[in-house]
């Protein structure tokens, strides 16, 4: 018998969180092959259209659409940019949504980055991997959205169809997006507002 009723509570909810947790962020396995072939769509806009989002207010520097396969992804719930970016998308396209060349890499992804490793004899090179994938900080357009993206799983196809944009918060945090495929390091990770999600896997 427990002795302390509430730290019981406590421990029983923890575990029954992570253990949902689990079960939801599990992967799927696809088969083998390109699964997403197509390059990301962009289009540079010159408006410079403001979107306020909570404290931030958000200026757009593109249309943008990809269609990509998930190789990780990240909830944040306490740093910096949680009231904005609630969680992190590692996407694949082109060589980097194919098993075959997956099995060779390591990827990860923590404080915001997207992590991989790829071994000499790997059948997939180091360029190849950097212009097929993105590190893509996703802030939902609206709460149907945020939950479409919440439901997404490591191994998946998915569409998402919004906006790269720049944001500057109330009190002067401010986050950049990419507008290249082929950069890496900080500032490398796109910053969608992703106003359509449509899985395809």
């Amino acid at each position: 018998m427990w002795r302390h009723p509430v730290l019981a509570a406590i421990l029983l909810g923890y575990v029954g969180w992570g253990g949902w947790n689990w079960i939801a962020d599990r992967p799927l396995h696809p088969p083998d092959g390109v699964l997403a072939a197509d390059e990301p769509q962009q289009t540079d806009v010159a408006s410079g259209a403001k979107v306020q989002v909570g404290h931030w207010t958000l200026t757009v520097r593109a249309d943008y659409r990809v269609t990509a396969r998930i190789l990780a992804r990240e909830r944040y719930h306490f740093d910096a940019l949680a009231d904005l970016v609630p969680e992190d998308l590692a996407l694949g396209w082109g060589p980097m949504s194919d098993n075959r060349n997956l099995r060779t890499v390591d990827i990860s992804q923590s404080n915001r980055f997207y992590y991989w490793h790829a071994p000499a004899d790997s059948p997939i090179d180091r360029d190849s991997i950097i212009t097929h994938s993105a590190n893509t900080h996703v802030i939902p357009q609206n709460a149907l959205v945020a939950r479409q993206l919440s439901r997404l799983r490591p191994g998946q196809v998915v569409t998402l169809s919004g906006e790269l944009v720049d944001g500057v918060r109330d009190d002067g945090r401010w986050i950049k997006t990419s507008l290249v495929r082929n950069d890496t390091g900080a500032g490398a990770c796109e910053v969608m507002l992703v106003s359509d999600v449509t899985t395809n896997l």
